[in-house]
């Protein structure tokens, strides 16, 4: 009978498996032992924090919601406060994420070195390569949340006038008068003209000749702006009573006196065209000369007398004989 006698050569390789097996599982069991000691509570610590900083978000989120609701006959002041508020929760998810994901790979003991130079390199690299977008998006959340302007305004920007028609947070779009659209980057915008904030003034320069009297002249244009500021068609328009400022500026033979009316807000063309027409009739009928700022003097010459009638020289008598004496030889 023969007995196989084992190789002592898988002996070592066995002993050096089972060696190598208990290695792994002391080391498996100091790596747990090390994250729960030290991991565990940052995890719970960053979980924590993020949760604070998270429910602090939605408190401001819910608020501007709730503002949003409020705002019924502003329906481009709402759309803007829901605007800031999907980019505000967004923006903190992005936060909340990225510093639980790097809390989570230190607290499992990865390396974060290699992984914050890449990002360090790619956001570099973005930054460079698009860092006026970010500018448009930075300046254009400022332009919501400071409520500079909204849909429908007539403002002033980059050297430009129009009526907003869209407000992003990177370009803002406006219409000029004849109909020309210009689209704005919001980094490009550093100050802002607002025409249409809360109401407007309109001013009317009368030019008055200086030889009318002064208060007779202010007189009918504080009567005659009262009767349009009480007028059924413009007394929800102007807002407040019309200052008659007096004598502004005197040149030559001409005098200005400004009327100013406060009105509401893309109101004004109106008004101040119903004010010309009733200056119009008020001068008409009080007999008041408008002003000139011609200095030309016009000299009239004074028309030719008309040729006077002289007196025409006596004719001289007729030479010819008369009928008796027409022959000499005649018989008697």
């Amino acid at each position: 009978m023969t007995f196989f006698a084992p190789d002592p050569h898988l002996t070592t390789n066995v002993a050096h498996d089972e060696r190598f097996l208990e290695h792994i599982e002391r080391a498996w069991k100091t790596d747990l032992t090390n994250f729960v000691q030290n991991g565990v509570p940052k995890l719970v610590f960053a979980f924590l924090l993020a949760f604070l900083f998270q429910s602090i978000i939605t408190f401001f989120v819910k608020r501007l919601y709730k503002k949003a609701d409020r705002l019924v006959g502003n329906a481009q002041r709402s759309g803007q406060l829901r605007t800031m508020a999907a980019i505000l929760r967004a923006t903190s998810y992005g936060i909340t994420g990225f510093y639980l994901l790097t809390q989570v790979l230190a607290a499992l003991g990865v390396s974060l070195g290699p992984f914050i130079a890449s990002a360090g390199v790619i956001g570099l690299g973005i930054s460079f390569g698009a860092q006026s977008i970010f500018k448009d998006m930075l300046t254009g959340i400022f332009i919501l949340i400071e409520n500079q302007y909204s849909v429908g305004d007539t403002i002033k920007i980059a050297g430009l006038t129009g009526v907003v028609e869209d407000l992003s947070l990177r370009v803002t779009r406006l219409r000029d008068g004849d109909g020309t659209v210009y689209i704005v980057p919001n980094s490009q915008i550093t100050t802002v003209s607002n025409l249409s904030r809360d109401f407007a003034v309109g001013t009317l320069n009368i030019s008055v000749d200086a030889r009318e009297d002064p208060d007779r002249v202010m007189s009918v244009l504080k009567n005659l702006a009262v009767q349009v500021r009480k007028d059924e068609a413009f007394k929800d328009i102007v807002i407040a009573d019309p200052n008659i400022l007096g004598v502004d500026k005197i040149s030559g033979y001409e005098v200005v006196y400004p009327i100013n009316v406060r009105v509401m807000v893309n109101q004004r063309d109106g008004v101040m065209r119903e004010l010309r027409r009733r200056v119009l009739m008020a001068f008409n009928k009080e007999k008041i000369a408008f002003g000139s700022s011609n200095s030309t003097m016009i000299v009239q010459s004074p028309a030719p007398d008309p040729p006077s009638t002289l007196p025409q020289p006596p004719q001289p008598a007729s030479s010819q004989p008369s009928p008796s004496a027409a022959s000499p030889n005649a018989t008697t």
